[in-house]
């Protein structure tokens, strides 16, 4: 069985579709047809079905999957030792993150990881969480960061970096009198919320949901679109929000921006680093995946003493 052969096999099956298989591997769609003809006729076994549009595996393409991903992982984990050894590891890698690590983890990581890859190139696309996570799926991110999690099969999510939501207003809030406010107080305000699939957006509403309130409790007067955005409606005077102190630290201390304190809620969240389930990194992207996990270990050690 040809490696290439097993890598269209195992796009076909993720993405249930020759057509979406085809671009992703960048093929002709009558080649990724013969690809599996060929498979199919090399096994005795027929490997898909189409039930309407769209392709699944049949029980024998199953079990040819999950062995074919494992030698696939396998080719790559080699690939990327000998590419270390030789101290040459090079090419692009393309990672997906929402807006706060986006912002303001992945440019410093970035650089770090430069001094010790310099002839990696790394792309990172600011996205919502929501569709970060179906990009990595996809194939079209190699990783993501993200700020939520979602129950999605073909998805593995790993907590990385820390990060605390905290209700941010105008200096001359009415709320800004320096005592603990309740979720309550929450409600007295006109309040800015970021767009749906937002992890930012998702975390508000299980803190709401904690204390036995929704979101449409809330009186939202804007949506807007960017953490930045809703910064700056903030210092306009629009409303309220609770945005992640990463985002917030340098306004807090210049004092164009309050960070007002809520009795009872932490608001901790983590970041999750995303990748697909049973499929290998390129090296360059493994290679980027290991540079984070260490980074967020040593983050974690500090945050610790």
């Amino acid at each position: 069985m040809e490696i290439r052969k097993l890598e269209v096999f195992c796009k076909i099956v993720e993405l249930k579709s020759f057509t979406k298989a085809a671009e992703a591997v960048r093929l002709s769609q009558p080649t990724v047809s013969d690809h599996i003809r060929n498979l199919e006729e090399e096994l005795g076994q027929k490997l898909v079905d189409r039930l309407g549009r769209e392709v699944v595996p049949t029980p024998v393409g199953r079990l040819l999957y999950g062995y074919a991903t494992k030698i696939l992982r396998l080719r790559q984990e080699t690939l990327q030792a000998i590419m270390e050894f030789n101290g040459n590891l090079s090419g692009n890698t393309i990672i997906g993150a929402s807006s706060i690590p986006g912002t303001y983890i992945l440019p410093k990581l970035i650089s770090s990881f430069r001094s010790q890859f310099p002839e990696i190139k790394t792309v990172v696309h600011i996205n919502r969480s929501q569709a970060i996570a179906k990009k990595v799926l996809e194939g079209e991110y190699d990783l993501g960061l993200v700020g939520a999690i979602w129950n999605e099969k073909g998805l593995e999510w790993t907590a990385l970096f820390q990060d605390t939501l905290s209700l941010v207003a105008h200096p001359d809030n009415s709320l800004n009198k320096g005592q603990p406010l309740t979720v309550r107080d929450l409600f007295s305000q006109p309040f800015i919320l970021r767009e749906p699939g937002s992890g930012t957006r998702k975390v508000i509403a299980h803190i709401l949901e904690t204390w036995g309130y929704k979101e449409s409790d809330l009186q939202d007067v804007a949506l807007l679109g960017s953490n930045e955005a809703v910064k700056e409606g903030i210092k306009a005077g629009i409303g309220i929000s609770m945005l992640s102190r990463r985002s917030v630290a340098e306004d807090v201390l210049r004092g164009t921006l309050v960070a007002l304190p809520l009795e009872d809620i932490s608001g901790q969240r983590p970041f999750y680093l995303v990748r697909r389930k049973n499929r290998a990194l390129s090296p360059v992207a493994a290679a980027f995946a290991d540079h984070l996990l260490a980074a967020a270990e040593q983050e974690n050690i500090v945050a610790l003493v």
